[in-house]
């Protein structure tokens, strides 16, 4: 697997920031009462982390570190105005639905997270591929998550009717707790996928172990190996 292949995989699997290192959970737990949402916003993030990545890998010689996180913020608070405005300009529906949560990307402690631990210290192709990686995870975790409190508490998937029409929606799962329920059902069921691929004797990588990580950094695990289970 190369670097690149492998920062996709790493923010789609190993490092899902929604359902393995859960960041972001404000406009996760915010905006996703309907797929489109859950899409919109995960998009526009991804953006965002692809353009942040890519330039502050190109200025990582150039920034000095004591001003490092303040050029960070500037640089992500440029990328969002511009995606800010495009929105508006040409998606209002869905700038209306994101409403505050767009400005609120600046401070996303995914993209801050990914500038810190990755893009400032590798080159630029590997950094962009790891704002995709982590940005498409993101957006998979929002959807996933948009998906089912929709269907279940409305009926519909994008707008579509999905349900019969005798079906009842269960209107908490729209509301606030909904979102709870929802987000605690699928890690429950990503952790039981996991320690079935345990029992199987298939090794993974424990949550947020691996190379420029957030979570451990680089020293921590040295790229060791564990089983779901007998981490150490």
């Amino acid at each position: 697997m190369n670097k690149c292949t492998e920062r996709l995989f790493n923010g789609l699997v190993k490092e899902n920031p929604t359902f393995v290192l859960m960041l972001g959970m404000c406009p996760t737990l915010a905006v996703t009462t309907s797929a489109i949402n859950g899409v919109g916003m995960g998009l526009t993030t991804t953006v965002v982390l692809v353009m942040s990545n890519m330039l502050i890998s190109m200025l990582r010689k150039i920034i000095p570190d004591s001003v490092r996180m303040p050029a960070f913020i500037v640089v992500v608070a440029s990328f969002v105005t511009v995606v800010q405005f495009l929105l508006e300009g040409f998606l209002p529906s869905l700038y209306d639905s994101l409403g505050l949560y767009i400005p609120l990307i600046v401070v996303n402690c995914i993209i801050l997270g990914r500038a810190e631990s990755y893009a400032s210290k590798n080159p630029v192709l590997p950094s962009i591929f790891d704002g995709l990686g982590m940005g498409l995870g993101f957006t998979v975790g929002l959807t996933s998550i948009g998906i089912v409190r929709e269907v279940i508490g409305a009926g519909e998937i994008f707008g579509f009717r999905v349900m019969p029409a005798s079906y009842e929606p269960v209107t908490i799962f729209i509301l606030a707790p909904g979102a709870f329920l929802v987000l605690a059902g699928l890690v429950a069921l990503q952790n039981k996928v996991k320690a079935n691929l345990a029992k199987k004797g298939k090794e993974t990588k424990p949550a947020g172990c691996g190379e420029g990580c957030a979570s451990c950094g680089n020293t921590a695990c040295n790229g060791k190996v564990f089983p779901i289970g007998n981490e150490e």
